[in-house]
């Protein structure tokens, strides 16, 4: 019923272990893939190593496909209760669950779909110019406490619907790392819901590599600045629309 792929690139081996015993875990996981981007010549970036386990999955026809990273962990039993509540669903297309820190504080995993100010400001800006529009921007009003049908889920854990797939797309290779999960949330945010599900929680040890490393920092610079290529920087209207009603809907009125 359920395929699940892992990219990974110098994956530390007691991550790689811990995400597979919670996988292993689950009577529905049907197969593993795990793609290897750190062997010699092999790194073929975040979204297209996804991609290759992806037109597996579609291939076989299974009904539902997870895109995981390798620094999560999680009960077996969540993965049986979001497909269960897409079964019920099918109006669903992508699911993501409650993401905690492993000191168990709430990972912002929903957002709105962002505008260049958004993700260079909070990047390069002080935090105090930020804050009112990071926590907008991460729909911290929310509460984090309901479902909510956003258009911007984290690529930590996505659980995906073939179906959808099928008529959205896969991720887009254009992007080596980091907006791709943007770029398809929105995009199957177009036909389907795609659904924060509070009723489960995983834990994701996030180390925003990044803010950290100067390589991945220019890297994520350059995928963003294409993804704002593809959809508009300044002018963006369906961003518009759906940031519009997605505000409405998951904040409370001012």
């Amino acid at each position: 019923m359920l395929n699940v792929s892992i990219v990974l690139y110098h994956t530390p081996q007691h991550q790689l272990n811990t995400v597979l015993h919670c996988l292993h875990g689950s009577p529905i996981v049907r197969h593993i893939e795990l793609i290897d981007n750190g062997l010699p010549g092999r790194n073929v970036g975040y979204g297209a190593g996804h991609n290759q386990a992806l037109r597996q999955t579609l291939a076989d026809d299974v009904p539902y496909h997870l895109v995981v990273n390798a620094d999560i962990s999680f009960e077996p039993e969540v993965l049986e209760q979001m497909v269960a509540y897409m079964e019920a669903h099918p109006e669903v297309g992508q699911m993501m669950p409650h993401v905690i820190y492993p000191d168990g504080k709430t990972q912002y995993v929903c957002k709105l779909l962002p505008t260049p100010l958004d993700v260079f400001g909070r990047r390069f800006l002080p935090d105090r110019w930020m804050a009112k529009r990071n926590a907008n921007y991460e729909l911290r009003a929310s509460g984090y406490d309901r479902i909510m049908n956003v258009p911007y889920l984290s690529g930590c854990f996505m659980l995906l619907r073939t179906s959808a797939l099928r008529k959205v797309g896969l991720f887009d290779e254009r992007f080596f790392m980091y907006p791709e999960d943007i770029d398809l949330t929105r995009r199957m945010h177009r036909y389907y819901q795609t659904l924060y599900y509070p009723s489960c929680t995983i834990v994701h040890h996030h180390e925003q590599g990044s803010y950290h490393n100067p390589r991945l920092l220019w890297i994520h610079i350059t995928n963003l600045c294409r993804y704002f290529n593809k959809w508009g920087w300044l002018f963006d209207r369906e961003r518009r629309l759906f940031n519009r009603a997605t505000i409405n809907a998951c904040l409370p009125n001012p």
